[in-house]
């Protein structure tokens, strides 16, 4: 009988182009989560990784365990508006370098809409080396109805999605689940839903399963270009430097009012935390509309690293072991933050 594993490997190999995976997916919902269980489970796939973030430092290429697959992390930004032309460059160099190069996996930060993405893919020299093998959005089971649906990004997240994959079933109840569902399918009805709890699902159900649709393209551009209009130049405005913080406001057009508001904070020093000191920054201190925070954590009463998550009202501190310099970096993601007061509330967490 053959394995999940090899059937995925007998589909790659049976056609000529790369397939490329794109794992969308608004803040929070275990985008990085499902990506290490790809990489921990998949087998004799050489696999190449592209990561975006939305912040002015990277996390996401800490989060990730360590393997032999190739890592690139994006430039700083929306992946669907400023760095098109360094994604194509990226994966160009990648089919270079690796002859043997049998999948790609592009992350997209939380505040992407993937369809930018996949045209970029297919609207360039790429589309005689890869093809675009699906659109994977994760979708946050316990916050899905109070944050994504109020933008335009989570709906388009799900409208493009070739497969909504409904992540922390674990955390709400049967019902609740139903309803979810049900919403998603008021957006799109004809949708592959998959069901998971810490992305943990079979790899044949998300790898080299042929679902995205070219002769759709220009269906999905039309109305892309309708309801979701993006502009550029000043879109993009970064906040001034700072020793252990700094600023990325995130501005689409006038019109796409649900989103302009975002912004990134993020902190970085050498300097270990006291444990007390940030915990009372959590309890007490802690913005309300911080949507998304994760980072590493270096406490002065602990030997092990921590890693830390923020999605909702959720958080979760798990520890690990230290395999590079010890340091603190957060990123934290809301609307209308007080960047200034932030950046001093954890400065005075250090265990001074």
């Amino acid at each position: 009988m053959k394995t999940n594993e090899s059937n995925i490997q007998e589909n790659i190999v049976s056609k000529t182009n790369i397939p490329i995976t794109i794992i969308s997916g608004f803040l929070g919902s275990g985008k990085t989560t499902l990506l290490n269980h790809i990489l921990t489970n998949q087998k004799g796939i050489k696999t190449a990784v592209l990561v975006n973030e939305f912040g002015e430092i990277g996390i996401d290429n800490e989060l990730i365990i360590k393997t032999e697959e190739e890592m690139i992390e994006l430039s700083n930004g929306c992946i669907c508006c400023s760095i098109n032309g360094e994604l194509v460059e990226a994966i160009e160099k990648l089919i270079n370098v690796n002859k043997k190069l049998d999948y790609i996996i592009i992350e997209t930060t939380g505040l992407a809409d993937p369809l930018p993405v996949a045209m970029t893919l297919l609207g360039s020299e790429l589309r005689d080396q890869t093809r675009l093998d699906s659109i994977i959005t994760l979708i946050d089971a316990e916050n899905f109805n109070d944050v994504a649906l109020e933008s335009s990004i989570g709906r388009s997240q799900v409208i493009y999605g070739d497969i909504l994959l409904l992540n922390k079933c674990d955390l709400v109840s049967n019902k609740n689940i139903e309803e979810t569902i049900s919403k998603l399918k008021e957006l799109k009805n004809d949708v592959r839903i998959l069901k998971s709890i810490k992305g943990n699902i079979p790899l044949n159900l998300l790898l080299s399963v042929g679902l995205f649709e070219t002769d759709l393209i220009n269906e999905k551009e039309s109305f892309h270009n309708q309801s979701h209009e993006h502009k550029h130049g000043d879109g993009h405005k970064h906040g001034d430097g700072n020793k252990h913080g700094g600023g990325h406001r995130h501005v689409h057009s006038e019109e796409d009012n649900k989103i302009e508001d975002f912004l990134s904070i993020s902190f970085q020093t050498k300097e270990p935390f006291s444990l007390r000191k940030f915990q009372y920054f959590l309890d007490n201190q802690l913005q309300s509309n911080v949507f998304r925070a994760k980072g590493i954590l270096w406490f002065s009463e602990s030997e092990r690293r921590h890693v830390f998550h923020l999605a909702g009202k959720r958080i979760s501190i798990e520890d690990s072991e230290w395999g590079e310099e010890r340091n603190n970096q957060l990123v934290f993601i809301g609307k209308e933050l007080d960047k200034e007061k932030m950046l001093s509330q954890l400065n005075a967490c250090i265990d001074k």
